[in-house]
């Protein structure tokens, strides 16, 4: 096609190309920014949930027992934890056997009012390894790889 010497511009299959590959783009790409402030907003949860591991462990390895502690307020007061700034967790518990247990609350509908589990294990040299897993609604993409 020849231009006349003063038109300027795309044409509309130009145009349309354009547009398809944004589409395209953005089909690609909001599901994964989804993904991914979940996976940000998880993190508040996770590490509150570390910080509550590392107080068990040092409980366990200086009385050899678990503690109990099936809220908050005696995570605070049994382990010396606060969790008061800890806002995307409605419910945190220690059981006897030192399992640890958060319910996610404030994320996304996907992951609020599923529960997060740590679970101990002693290996022989009495060091505490701590294994991540998910209540039954978790989605397995949020949980944690470490």
């Amino acid at each position: 096609m020849l231009r006349k010497k003063g038109e300027k511009g795309f044409t509309l299959i130009e145009l349309l190309i354009v547009i398809a590959i944004i589409g395209i783009l953005a089909a690609i790409a909001i599901p994964m920014y989804r993904t991914q402030t979940i996976k940000a907003k998880m993190t508040e949860v996770t590490n509150g949930m570390s910080n509550v591991a590392s107080a068990v462990a040092a409980y366990y390895q200086e009385s050899e027992t678990w503690p109990n502690c099936p809220v908050k307020l005696d995570i605070t007061n049994s382990l010396g934890v606060s969790l008061g700034a800890l806002t995307r967790a409605s419910l945190m518990s220690v059981t006897g056997n030192g399992v640890i247990t958060a319910t996610v609350t404030l994320i996304d509908g996907s992951v609020d009012g599923q529960d997060l589990i740590l679970t101990p294990s002693i290996a022989g040299d009495s060091s505490i390894a701590w294994v991540w897993s998910k209540g039954a609604g978790m989605p397995a993409a949020y949980l944690p790889k470490r």
